[in-house]
């Protein structure tokens, strides 16, 4: 979508919905957009739209922001982790990019046998040699699964963190669980949208947060949130186009990120 201001200059913002994260479906963001089509928007009546389009939140406010505001400069020295293939698979990759120079990668878990998985973990171990490794879970985990990887990763001494180990419902345990292994865990499904991440917030969550942006609500909300309360943050992609992808990284730069964003999946649609 796009906005026109009185001198014609155009600004582009993106809506992607993402409605089984939690956001709005694209139904729903599609008749939103035309019931203000032609309406000469403010920037209060932006700020005004329903929490529960998310994706519509983020994409007027963005496009609004870069009609009106000063472009930010993207800080072109943001590192990115790099989203490996499930599996085996993942074993050669990881050389490869390793070999490239790539310092920070993630990995999906929970998608074979705990038994295969562990085995496949430890030859990529063996491989990254000093980078990092993130474990994704998409909640995919029972607790005895995630203490063994709990365990698992604090004994490789290499492992970032845990993303989203348990299901939403099981926040409590996984409350328990950061406080009892050197190993981080990270919220992710636990905090689609902005509401979402307050609630865990002020029910003691205070390790990192995995954003999506695009689909989490507000972009203005979520820079208020982040200096509030000192958030802990990953910005993570749900495959924006170039659009989504650009005003992602201004907000990245403006919160001056410190853990490499999870953006690095150009790859996926075949490109290195």
């Amino acid at each position: 979508m796009y906005l026109t201001d009185e001198q014609d200059k155009v600004a582009k913002g993106e809506i992607a919905p993402l409605p089984w994260f939690g956001s709005e479906s694209l139904a729903q963001a599609v008749a939103f957009c035309q019931e203000i089509k032609g309406k000469n928007l403010t920037k209060n009546i932006i700020r005004e739209i329903p929490p529960q389009l998310t994706a519509c939140q983020f994409g007027f406010e963005m496009a609004w922001e870069n009609l009106h505001s000063p472009d930010t400069v993207i800080d072109n020295s943001l590192s990115y982790s790099y989203l490996l293939p499930r599996g085996k698979k993942a074993i050669s990759i990881c050389q490869t990019e390793r070999e490239k120079g790539r310092k920070t990668f993630k990995w999906k878990i929970g998608v074979e046998s705990l038994e295969t998985e562990l085995l496949i973990f430890q030859q990529i171990i063996d491989v990254l040699k000093g980078a990092q490794l993130r474990l994704d879970a998409n909640g995919g985990l029972n607790q005895e699964e995630a203490i063994a990887w709990l365990k698992a990763a604090d004994a490789s001494g290499m492992v970032e963190f845990i993303e989203q180990p348990l299901p939403p419902r099981e926040f409590q345990t996984m409350l328990e669980l950061s406080k009892q292994y050197q190993t981080a865990i990270a919220l992710d499904e636990s905090v689609a949208t902005l509401t979402d991440l307050e609630t865990c917030y002020h029910q003691g969550w205070r390790g990192i947060y995995v954003i999506k942006p695009a689909i989490a609500g507000s972009p203005q909300k979520l820079r208020q949130l982040c200096q509030q309360y000192q958030l802990d943050v990953v910005f993570s992609s749900v495959f924006e186009t170039e659009i989504g992808r650009q005003a992602i990284l201004k907000l990245a730069t403006e919160l001056t990120a410190q853990r490499p964003l999870g953006f690095s999946v150009n790859h996926w649609f075949g490109e290195s």
